[in-house]
């Protein structure tokens, strides 16, 4: 098996992706491309679990007030067991949104456990926006915030311009070369995962 293959090798582990991302209108074109980032995950082998919408509408993170909601304390779990991670975020005014920003800021709950923040967990970063500036700049932000959390960005990140139609009214990817790439950034994500 190589890098980018989704495929599980028999006898493979099921590791755990987690999906983070969208905005809090549910069915935006982000999270139609984070969700099917994880069906391919899924495909591949994986087990996953999805934070998008709702999920994401945590309290501002506050790291001099530790006590957590339910919602927030769900979230840190699931990072803290997560063996690979899918971020997907829109492009607000040319970088990502304060909503995934802050979801990602609770992260800092993992600094002194043994993996710390995302530490030897491979990120598949995906970036929708309303023109290819805004998706560019913003898969580089978000690319560039997990760095900083100790993750490592696949090779292959996605940009994806939402004033191109990608997905049909049922919610397939209709776009055969934006589908080939999250394919092959999930691949990257799983092989890692695996291997770790």
């Amino acid at each position: 098996m190589r890098p980018g293959d989704a495929r599980a090798p028999p006898g493979a582990q099921r590791p755990l992706i987690v999906g983070l991302g969208g905005t809090t209108r549910a069915g935006s074109s982000t999270e139609r491309l984070l969700r099917r980032a994880l069906r391919l995950a899924e495909a591949g082998g994986a087990r996953v679990e999805l934070f998008a919408g709702d999920d994401l509408a945590l309290p501002h993170y506050a790291p001099e007030r530790p006590a957590r909601d339910s919602a927030a304390a769900r979230l840190v779990e699931a990072l803290r067991a997560a063996d690979g991670l899918l971020i997907a975020s829109p492009g607000y005014h040319g970088s990502i949104s304060g909503l995934v920003k802050n979801a990602l800021d609770y992260a800092e709950d993992l600094r002194g456990d043994p993996r710390p923040y995302f530490e030897g967990r491979a990120v598949g970063c995906i970036a929708g926006a309303y023109g290819w500036q805004a998706a560019n700049s913003t898969l580089s932000a978000l690319r560039a915030v997990v760095h900083a959390l100790r993750g490592w960005p696949t090779p292959l990140g996605v940009a994806a311009n939402s004033a191109v139609l990608a997905f049909d009214p049922e919610g397939a990817c209709v776009d055969d070369a934006l589908d080939g790439q999250l394919s092959i950034m999930v691949g990257q994500v799983l092989w890692l995962a695996r291997a770790a």
